[in-house]
Order: C-alpha cells, then sequence, then structure tokens
C-alpha cells in the first residue's frame, strides 16, 4: 500500500504537470488569437518553459536530495497553484510568460525527485524500465486530456474571447489534489544524503558527469529527441489551422492525436521491453518515423472552409502525421532508463538534473526553430526537417548502445 501510495502521488504530479507544460502548443495558438502577436513572439513561451527547467535543474539537482523529495515536489506545486489561480484575473500576455517560467521551475523540482524516487521503488534494470514507461505513460495521458480540457473553454464562434483562460481555475484544482496526494505518500529522503560532501562538491560532481562518453552520446540523443517532439508537439495546432484549414477548437482536438499516439507508444514499450532488446526496437521506430514523415506531409492539404463542423469530419491526413507519436514514444523513456541504470544510485539525481537540463535545451530549440522555418516557408517543410534530427539520432544510438555495453561489461568483471 505504501508503495501504491508513492506511485499515485508521483503520478498526479506528473499527470498535472503533462497539462501545463504541454498546453503550450494551444496557449502559442490561443496567444496569437487573443492578444495578437506573431509566431515568433509567440514561440518564446517554449524558452520561458524550457529554459526555467534547465537553470533550474542546473542549480538545485544536487541539492533536492538533501532538502527532501517531498519537499521539492509541495514547493513546486504550490508555487504552479498560485499562478494558475491568478492568471485569468489578469489576462494579458505577460502573465501567460510568467506562468510559464513558474511551470518551468515547479516541473524541475518535480522531475528530479520523481526519476529518483524510481529508482528507490526499482530493483532492476528491466523493472526501472517498466515503471518510467508506465509513468510517462501517465505522463501523456494527461497530455491528451490537456488538449480537450483547453479546447472545452474556447468559445469556436469567437477564438479570441479571453475567456478561455478560465481554464487555469480548474487546473489549480487539479494542482490542489496532486498536493494532498504527495503530502499523504511516505516519500523517502535519500538515504545517504546526511554523508554527503559539501554542495558546490556535489554540482561539481553533477557537472563532471558530462565528460564520461556515455553520458556526452546520451544527452546529445536526449536533446535531439526532445527537438522533434517540442517542435512538433508545440506547432501542431497551428499547422492544422493553417495548413490544412480547421477550425479552432477542431485544430486543437485533433492535436489529441499525437498526445494518444505517445501514451499508447509508452504503455505498450513497457510490455514489449519486457521481451527484446532496446537497440533494434529503438533503430525500427526511428526508421518508421521518417518514413510516416515521407509519406504523411505530401497528403496534408487543405480543407474548404466550413466542410469540418467535428473532430469526426477532419480529413485523413489530419489523423496520419500525429501517429508518428506511437513511435516516437518509447524513444525518451528509454534511453532514460538505460543511462539511470548504469549509474549508482546515489547520482541519479545529478543525471536527473542533466536530463531535464538538455531536455529543456532540445524543447526550446525545437519550438523556436519550427516556430521561424513555419513562419518563413510554411508547416509542412517545417515538420519535413525533422526528418535531420532522426538520422542523428540513429547515428548517436549506436554509439549509446556500445558505450553502455562496454559499462555493463566493466561493472561486471
Amino acid at each position: 500500500m505504501p508503495r501504491l501510495l508513492t506511485i499515485a502521488a508521483i503520478a498526479a504530479c506528473y499527470f498535472v504537470f503533462a497539462i501545463l507544460l504541454n498546453s503550450v502548443g494551444t496557449v502559442i495558438l490561443q496567444s496569437i488569437n487573443s492578444f495578437g502577436i506573431s509566431k515568433p513572439d509567440a514561440s518564446v513561451l517554449e524558452g520561458f518553459k524550457d529554459l526555467s527547467i534547465a537553470g533550474v535543474s542546473f542549480l538545485v539537482a544536487s541539492f533536492i536530495p538533501r532538502a527532501g523529495y517531498k519537499l521539492a515536489m509541495l514547493a513546486g506545486l504550490v508555487l504552479v497553484g498560485v499562478l494558475c489561480a491568478i492568471v485569468p484575473s489578469v489576462g494579458s500576455f505577460w502573465i501567460i510568460k510568467l506562468l510559464f517560467a513558474g511551470i518551468g521551475t515547479a516541473f524541475a523540482l518535480v522531475k528530479v525527485s520523481v526519476y529518483a524516487i524510481i529508482g528507490q521503488l526499482s530493483d532492476s534494470t528491466r523493472a526501472h524500465s517498466s515503471l518510467m514507461n508506465t509513468i510517462e505513460g501517465i505522463f501523456m495521458l494527461g497530455v491528451l486530456s490537456g488538449y480537450w480540457i483547453f479546447s472545452a473553454f474556447i468559445d469556436p464562434n469567437d477564438v479570441a474571447s479571453p475567456q478561455w483562460l478560465s481554464v487555469y481555475y480548474l487546473l489549480a484544482l487539479l494542482v490542489l489534489i496532486a498536493f494532498i496526494l504527495v503530502i499523504l505518500a511516505p516519500i523517502e529522503r535519500e538515504p545517504s544524503a546526511a554523508q554527503k560532501g559539501h554542495l558546490l562538491q556535489e554540482f561539481l560532481s553533477m557537472l563532471k558527469l558530462v565528460y564520461q562518453p556515455l553520458v556526452m552520446i546520451f544527452v546529445l540523443s536526449i536533446f535531439m529527441y526532445v527537438l522533434i517532439e517540442q517542435g512538433i508537439g508545440s506547432w501542431l495546432p497551428t499547422f492544422n489551422q493553417e495548413v490544412l484549414g480547421l477550425p479552432v477548437h477542431i485544430s486543437i482536438q485533433i492535436t489529441s492525436v499525437f498526445a494518444v499516439s505517445l501514451a499508447v507508444g509508452r504503455l505498450l514499450a513497457g510490455a514489449i521491453l519486457r521481451r527484446i532488446n532496446w537497440y533494434p526496437f529503438l533503430n525500427i521506430c526511428l526508421v518508421l518515423m521518417a518514413a510516416l514523415i515521407i509519406l504523411s506531409l505530401p497528403l496534408a492539404e487543405k480543407v474548404p472552409e466550413g466542410s469540418v463542423s467535428s473532430i469526426w469530419h477532419v480529413p485523413g491526413a489530419a489523423l496520419l502525421f500525429p501517429l508518428i507519436g506511437l513511435l516516437m514514444a518509447p524513444l525518451y523513456p528509454v534511453l532514460n532508463s538505460v543511462m539511470l541504470s548504469a549509474l549508482p544510485r546515489h547520482q541519479h539525481a545529478p543525471m536527473t538534473g542533466l536530463i531535464v537540463v538538455f531536455s529543456a535545451l532540445g524543447g526550446t530549440t525545437g519550438s523556436i526553430i519550427t516556430g521561424y522555418i513555419f513562419d518563413a516557408i510554411g508547416g509542412q517543410k517545417a515538420f519535413f526537417l525533422s526528418l535531420i534530427p532522426i538520422g542523428l539520432i540513429l547515428i548517436t544510438l549506436f554509439f549509446f548502445r556500445r558505450s553502455s555495453v562496454s559499462i555493463a561489461t566493466q561493472t561486471s568483471q
């Protein structure tokens, strides 16, 4: 029962942060509609979110085990809960930017804690990978819920209306529920935290991790993966509206196909990886991702205005491209799991800090690059360029596997 309550608490935190973090694509579209800003200006929301994640993770990842994972998670939940409660009453773009900076700051605290707690709850690499994929799958279910929650607050007859900001009152309530679960959960402090060295030494130890060949290859792989995922996820609602010509609320709802694909892919991967090796599995996923991009994007054509009145009437091309999420879904949790499993447990928190930093940098880079290319040459060509980082991941994956096998061999000797 205590273990299940702890899993429920970290799952609830991940669920609510999934809604908040991945609402950036919807909020970009609505900020363009409601506040009259340009695409490059709207793309900075990803930066406010991801650079906050990167900065906070970089500075406090080594400190969190000392303070305690429960305290870190509670602090993050309080921060976003307060911001969500005040956003609707202010109703301007600057408070949206502040909100995403707060979301990024809070998520850095939560993610480092959650990944370390998963290590405490797992006694083998397979158990770690399975629980990691389950938690990441719940995260994607939160992403899916977020698209429908936000679309329910948008007036289809007046997309510029600020009434959509009322969604943040509901999100503040969800944050409160997660807060209560974390308080009740028996989350343990890192056993060796009290015996660790000076805080500066711990921070320097985290930086020294980057110089290990395995870690260098790993963070490059993570950077490229998140560049793809956030580039697509942040701009898919705008792609649906401007390239396919779908109404705003349907553009947001149909983006949920991408979230469903990611969620299903991660939940299935948790079962599949119990039976097959991760390396050939991820290579197959990458090759199929590239094939889907090449086949689906040329089919994307603008529909006649007024011809789509519900999600059930969208053209097949609108459903085909988001299925890429099914193929990319296993990459992130599997790479994280293999990396963390190769390290001693006391290095999980600092390693997670690096994961969060490079994930955040990749997300910001992907969103901003996609936004500028989208504005300059259109959404189809912007998404076609995802083939470049896919090819790079195929290369880094080869070296990542070779390095991880080498470390495993040395450890067993």
